[in-house]
């Protein structure tokens, strides 16, 4: 079965750095586009930055500039570098994924948890 597993959150001062991860395993179907997303407490869940497997990127207004998702096709993995962290983006991450052949099936990872302080 699917199973994307992230790592990398923490707590981080304001200005400070992360990198996430998320490798993809379980299917014997070539990962499509992956992605991120995040939710901030009350708020509802949001696309951060989206990659295919060609490497088109595509980013939400409020993560151009400071986010770059890449991809490792091999590993089946997909990053999120962070730069300039700000207290706006303490939220937790989500790993997303769909697959060639599998269409319409969305998969998601369990979340990391980002936090920043001012």
């Amino acid at each position: 079965q699917v199973q994307l597993v992230e790592s990398g959150g923490g707590l981080v001062q304001a200005g400070g750095s992360l990198r996430l991860s998320c490798a993809a395993s379980g299917s014997r179907f070539r990962v499509n586009d992956m992605g991120w997303y995040r939710q901030a407490p009350e708020k509802q869940r949001e696309l951060v930055a989206s990659i295919s497997s060609a490497g088109i990127t595509n980013y939400a207004d409020s993560a151009k500039g400071r986010f770059a998702i890449s991809r490792d096709n091999i590993k089946n993995t997909v990053y999120l570098q962070i730069n300039s962290l700000k207290p706006e983006d303490t939220a937790v991450y989500y790993c997303h994924a769909n697959y060639y052949g599998l269409e319409g099936l969305e998969y998601w990872g369990q979340g990391t948890q980002v936090t920043v302080s001012s």
